[in-house]
């Protein structure tokens, strides 16, 4: 659970800032609380390399210390999202490893989406024409998806011999769309069109491709200015409830509204409301 620790907290050295972050392996950025990584091989429909999978992998694990960034925008550069691992630095590499070598690899990509879901920020994904294998699984450890007419999701390890089940793919995609339409897609691995994913609740929403940064950096900057511990609280809520019961899942929503009513943003927006004002919230 991501706390705010004050500039005078004897513990805020432990919580370093990501402003500042050089990325190696991909593009970012950062300006009002929100991140922006963008991957950026358009040459190749920004694949992803063993080195960008393990950078982007740290990068997530280390924003749970990251006070500073509220919210993060995932994007790629050219005009597509991600056309998933690159065939030639990485399948032709992986037909000649051992089986423990491999091993570690398809651990490797599904840590990359357990720092994704584990991460306190949401994370906003505008997602543009080729999202496949990988991309497609990163689009899908988003919280929220913002696509154009043109985005095209393909989750097609069956169509390079591999299962379907891979990163995360037969948990999480049932949650989004349901389990009929997820089988068919990982079964046939073919593209989910851009009409498709926003009927079946894969986008949240469309926009031309000139606008699409722009609307989910905007989505971004809305939340950031919100109150960022309970967006946090209700992060890990949905994430940890598909494990619970009913019954249990009341319980734990009970004891993290009691935890987020001890926040000065509660304070904070009931002193609001009582003088006919915007709340400013602070994320504390």
């Amino acid at each position: 659970m991501k706390h705010f620790i004050g500039p005078n907290n004897p513990m805020r050295a432990q919580f370093e800032p990501r402003a500042g972050y050089h990325a190696r392996h991909f593009t970012w950025s950062f300006e009002d609380g929100v991140g922006t990584v963008t991957l950026s091989r358009p040459e190749r429909k920004n694949p992803l390399t063993f080195d960008s999978y393990a950078e982007l992998r740290d990068l997530f694990q280390a924003l749970k210390f990251a006070n500073d960034v509220k919210v993060v925008v995932v994007t790629g550069a050219g005009g597509n999202f991600c056309s998933g691992g690159d065939v030639h630095e990485i399948i032709g590499p992986l037909t000649k490893m051992t089986m423990p070598e491999m091993l570690e690899f398809t651990r490797m990509t599904g840590d990359l989406v357990k720092t994704m879901r584990n991460c306190p920020q949401p994370i906003v994904g505008a997602i543009d024409g080729i999202c496949a294998g990988a991309g497609a699984m990163m689009a899908l450890a988003c919280d929220l998806r913002y696509g154009t007419p043109a985005s095209r999701t393909a989750f097609l390890f069956t169509r390079v011999g591999l299962a379907g089940a891979d990163m995360g793919a037969c948990a999480l995609l049932p949650r989004v769309i349901g389990q009929g339409r997820a089988s068919e897609l990982l079964f046939s691995g073919r593209a989910m069109t851009a009409t498709e994913g926003l009927a079946w609740g894969f986008f949240n929403a469309l926009h031309d491709s000139a606008d699409l940064l722009g609307a989910a950096t905007q989505m971004a900057r809305d939340l950031a200015a919100g109150p960022t511990f309970a967006h946090a609280m209700t992060k890990t809520m949905l994430q940890q409830e598909w494990a619970m019961t009913i019954e249990q899942a009341i319980e734990a929503e009970a004891q993290a509204q009691a935890i987020c009513m001890q926040t000065q943003d509660f304070r904070r927006a009931y002193e609001a409301f009582a003088a006919k004002q915007k709340p400013v919230f602070g994320g504390d």
